[in-house]
């Protein structure tokens, strides 16, 4: 999932890369670069965790435990990046809920709604981006988020990590380690972006797994994150590994510090929504079951 230092970032990058006559064939390439990549694949269970348990949220209440977690409306007037479409929505029940155990996110059509908010920035579409920044961050360990997605055309469901410094992107990393476009059902997606290796640059890493009945049942989404190397992976096995084996320093591997987590479902954009929205699909549910985090071994 691309940040909101998305766009600041890759301009800086392709002013530093390529002369100024070659800068409109880069925003047009850009415009048509995937997100996603699928070069980094592996077959073999996941590793091992410590039973040191570090962080973690059930979802028991019947609020969001705003000590954790913290929603995330900073780009609403502006728009957000990707093409997307979606008004992020704060303390509203629509959007947002937590019910016998669960969390669930819900993406709907209700402009009417939405235009009496001051930072409306003439969205037809509402949910929810949450985000552990500035309460909870890590740097190595086991992430596990349980959880069922949607499938419709046009939504967006990601769970991911963003470094807790000032880095700008894609220079300070970004991990994504579950993605969901309504364009590819039941297949999710593993993502890594650096200065060095990022789908702008048509350098990324990742690699995408099938998952059948994703939006039917709940999954464990997983994450790996050591020194030496990233894995993810879904229900124990993994299907994607990136090491910390080429050279650049942290252009390549800025992933020595530490990471908040984001959850989200995004809406509309080029991936997700190629051929449109389906809005008679909606409204549609990013269910979440826990989120834990353990030590590595």
């Amino acid at each position: 999932m691309c940040t909101s230092n998305h766009m600041a970032g890759a301009v800086r990058l392709a002013q530093a890369r390529y002369p100024d006559g070659m800068f409109a064939l880069f925003l047009a390439a850009a415009a048509q670069a995937s997100l996603s990549a699928n070069n980094y694949s592996i077959d073999e269970p996941m590793p091992a965790h410590s039973p040191v348990l570090v962080w973690w949220d059930e979802f028991n209440g019947t609020s969001l435990d705003t000590r954790k977690w913290s929603f995330d409306t900073s780009r609403n007037k502006q728009g957000w990046y990707n093409g997307e479409l979606q008004y992020y929505a704060a303390n509203r029940p629509e959007n947002l809920r937590l019910a016998k155990g669960i969390l669930t996110i819900e993406a709907r059509k209700d402009p009417e709604a939405l235009q009496s908010y001051p930072d409306w920035g003439g969205q037809k579409y509402s949910a929810a981006k949450i985000t552990t920044q500035a309460k909870a961050s890590f740097r190595y360990g086991f992430v596990e988020v349980r959880a069922k997605l949607p499938c419709a055309v046009g939504t967006w469901p990601a769970i991911w990590l963003m470094p807790a410094g000032s880095a700008p992107w894609p220079e300070g990393g970004e991990i994504d380690v579950m993605e969901h476009v309504g364009s590819q059902p039941h297949v999710v997606h593993a993502t890594l972006h650096t200065k060095l290796f990022n789908h702008v640059m048509h350098t990324g890493r990742g690699a995408e797994y099938p998952v059948p009945t994703s939006c039917e049942a709940f999954h464990r989404y997983q994450l790996s994150w050591t020194p030496a190397a990233i894995t993810i992976g879904v229900d124990d096995h993994a299907y994607m590994r990136v090491r910390n084996d080429q050279p650049g320093g942290t252009g390549a591997w800025p992933f020595d510090t530490r990471f908040y987590l984001i959850l989200n479902l995004a809406l509309g954009g080029d991936w997700a929504a190629p051929k449109g929205m389906d809005d008679a699909a909606l409204p549609q549910r990013f269910e979440v079951d826990y989120v834990r985090v353990w030590k590595t071994k």
